[in-house]
């Protein structure tokens, strides 16, 4: 036998295989254990020169002893204090389900390659659409990432604007001043100019300000500016503030414009009996993104592109490949690759569909109503306490405030709440962020862990109250 005969039979042997993933697994478990019940730390902060010496000089043993590692030294997002960025504790049997699709790696642009992924595609964007209130007209794709996912609705906007408009120029989308960062991103990677992002000033509570929406518009036009897109926040990313979703599609209704809700974090309340309600006017929308990984406890990445009218995504993306796709006028919706970005698709939705088909929609809804419970729970206890100052009431489980002392100005606030944060994720027990709104530093809190306890929320504002005082 010759040697690369040998080595590909040992790296594709069976029985290997499963003792190596035995042996991985038996290290995941633990570390679930563990950090559900919060030991350790939250967050093993190292600064970036130091660990790239570390990841340098060491010594590969084992997939085994390589796997602990990177659990030692890895952000724990299913640790009890982990309070930090926006990607769920994934389910474990999700990132099994993920295992599966990364081991069976059918991408799923065409159905010949995605036959079981593109049909179970399929029925979970139906769901998810008749959850929203959309009617049998409406479809969607799964994609990449929130991103990823505005980016492909946007571009069904403009296509389904300039099939009406084929002359028009100097293209526009209105935004919210508050909103993710990946829509400028994607007026800069449509080639739209300069000033075709155009931002609506917010109210106090960080929502977009409806009073100001028509003057803004006006204000474009009149600049020759064609808006085709309005973008509403559910929520925004920074606040967690719902915009008037209501009013923005009845506006959108009668100037016909495209209204696309970026529900990458909140739209997962669809499936809460008690916060479905605060998206008030989401079945308004022409087209909506829902992220997995965030509020459905889904590993990264894999997020729904949803549209009230399923057939418009059939504009966005128009290529001959003939090896690939056929050329066809009509629906075919079991060729993702005419509708997404991506050529070579994970089969991410059989992580939607184990879960839905064990758990049910239950499990959403429990998942969703007790982190914003949460967070509505810290926030009354903020506003109780003469040192700390919210930024606004959360609409969802995404909470800004800071450490506040009335003798000291804005300027010294900012110092104070920026060093006792850094602190914070240098000592690694919590791993809490912070963002600036108004020229102001805040504490950024995610309430993103159901294992999460109320003395586990009192204890990080009794750390951040005793290390205001201590700075001050």
């Amino acid at each position: 036998m010759r040697m690369n005969e040998s080595l590909f039979t040992t790296v594709y042997n069976s029985k290997t295989f499963q003792e190596q993933g035995v042996k991985i697994i038996d290290i995941l478990a633990k570390h679930l254990e563990e950090v559900t019940q919060g030991m350790g730390q939250a967050i093993p902060f190292n600064n970036a020169d130091d660990e790239y010496e570390f990841w340098k000089n060491y010594t590969f043993n084992s997939p085994e002893d390589f796997i602990q590692k990177l659990c030692d030294r890895s952000v724990r997002v299913h640790h009890k204090k982990y309070m930090g960025h926006q990607v769920s504790a994934p389910a474990p049997l999700a990132t099994l389900a993920a295992l599966t699709s990364a081991f069976l790696n059918n991408g799923s642009a065409v159905f010949e390659m995605g036959i079981a992924n593109n049909a179970i595609e399929r029925l979970l964007t139906e769901l998810l659409c008749k959850k929203i209130g959309f009617n049998s007209k409406s479809g969607g794709v799964l994609t990449s990432g929130g991103s990823l996912a505005n980016l492909t609705a946007l571009l069904t906007a403009k296509a389904h604007y300039l099939k009406q408009h084929p002359t028009a120029k100097r293209l526009g989308i209105m935004v919210g001043d508050q909103a993710h960062y990946s829509i400028e991103r994607t007026a800069r990677i449509m080639g739209l100019e300069n000033e075709a992002l155009v931002l609506i000033p917010t109210s106090n509570d960080f929502t977009v300000a409806t009073k100001e929406i028509d003057r803004v518009y006006q204000n474009a036009s009149e600049k020759g500016i064609a808006i085709f897109a309005f973008v509403g926040n559910a929520p925004s990313t920074a606040t967690g503030k719902i915009d008037d979703l209501k009013f923005i599609g009845d506006y959108c209704k009668q100037h016909n414009l495209w209204f696309h809700i970026d529900a990458a974090h909140g739209g997962a309340a669809i499936f809460s009996k008690k916060y479905a309600k605060d998206l008030e006017g989401i079945e308004m929308a022409d087209s909506i993104i829902i992220d997995g990984h965030k509020m459905m406890m889904m590993p990264a990445l894999t997020t729904a592109v949803l549209y009230k009218n399923g057939s418009n995504a059939y504009h966005t993306f128009k290529q001959k490949a003939d090896y690939l796709l056929s050329a066809t006028e009509e629906e075919d919706w079991s060729n993702f690759g005419k509708r997404t970005f991506e050529c070579t698709k994970n089969m991410m939705a059989i992580e939607w569909y184990v879960m839905l088909n064990v758990y049910g929609e239950k499990l959403f809804d429990q998942f969703v109503t007790l982190t914003y419970d949460n967070c509505r729970m810290l926030a009354n206890k903020i506003n109780k306490h003469p040192n700390l100052e919210l930024a606004v009431y959360p609409d969802t489980n995404i909470l800004c405030f800071r450490y506040f002392d009335q003798h000291k100005t804005d300027e010294e606030l900012n110092q104070i709440n920026s060093s006792l944060r850094q602190e914070l994720l240098e000592e690694g027990e919590f791993y809490i962020l912070k963002t600036i709104l108004n020229n102001k530093t805040y504490i950024r809190l995610n309430s993103m862990n159901p294992f999460t306890e109320e003395s586990d929320y009192d204890l990080i504002l009794e750390k951040i109250i005793k290390k205001g005082v201590a700075i001050v």
